[in-house]
């Protein structure tokens, strides 16, 4: 598991509304707001549009302090409005965090080795999660989690449960699947092509009269137009 990074940025106290707003993403800065459970009255602020897009690079989860009008907060980054056509961010919204209060978010899952079933058995890396949603205290929040996967064979799997999860509510299943290695593909086509199944008394019955009414047919009995052959069903649109 990784612990988040911290980033300090600086927030310019903004004047609300569109002609505002405007004038700021002008001037190549986001408004901004700041909301939590102990703000009295929420915070209007803008930040730098370039220090902003450095934040957004970074897959793992950081805190953010931001200093406004003099001001620390310790903050997480709850959500990004962007532009429909040029994709820059036109609006972000922060979560204020406090001590006694659980935050629920998303952390990402990172994968790391090379596993034993990839480079010796031809094996193929599944990893059906990506990100896994917890509730956990401010103090404890990852920045990301690390999984080995190095010593997997074919067929083995990592769960929600192998990760390192105390003080942390998971919100996932604790049954899902991280990652699993698969069998090399040709192996897994050439396997199912190799799963039959004994047909039971009452086919068999079934293919020997399909059988027999072939050939009858193929002795030149072929049915006349219109007429209706044994096993024809009128079908409706």
């Amino acid at each position: 598991m990784i612990t988040p990074e911290v980033v300090d940025l600086e927030g310019k106290i903004r004047e609300t509304g569109r002609k505002a707003a405007d004038a700021l993403r002008d001037s190549m800065r986001v408004p901004c707001v700041m909301y939590g459970p102990e703000v009295e009255e929420n915070v209007h602020f803008s930040i730098d549009e370039l220090e902003f897009e450095k934040i957004l690079s970074e897959s793992k989860r950081q805190i953010l302090n931001i200093t406004v009008d003099g001001e620390e907060y310790s903050t997480l980054l709850k959500d990004v409005e962007f532009h429909p056509l040029t994709d820059r961010p036109v609006h972000a919204d922060f979560y204020l965090m406090s001590e006694d209060h659980k935050v629920t978010l998303s952390v990402p899952i990172r994968l790391e080795g090379t596993p034993v079933g990839v480079t010796e058995g031809g094996g193929r890396i599944f990893q059906p999660m990506h990100i896994l949603r917890i509730r956990v205290k401010p103090d404890l929040i990852p920045g990301a989690y690390t999984v080995d996967v190095s010593e997997l064979e074919i067929g083995d799997s990592l769960h929600v449960r192998d990760l390192e999860l105390e003080g942390i509510i998971p919100l996932d299943d604790l049954g899902r699947t991280l990652v699993t290695i698969r069998p090399p593909k040709s192996e897994a086509l050439l396997t199912s092509s190799l799963i039959t199944e004994e047909p039971d008394e009452e086919e068999l019955e079934e293919g020997e009269e399909a059988l027999e009414e072939g050939e009858e047919l193929a002795e030149g009995e072929e049915a006349e137009e219109g007429e209706e052959t044994e096993g024809d069903e009128e079908t409706t649109e």
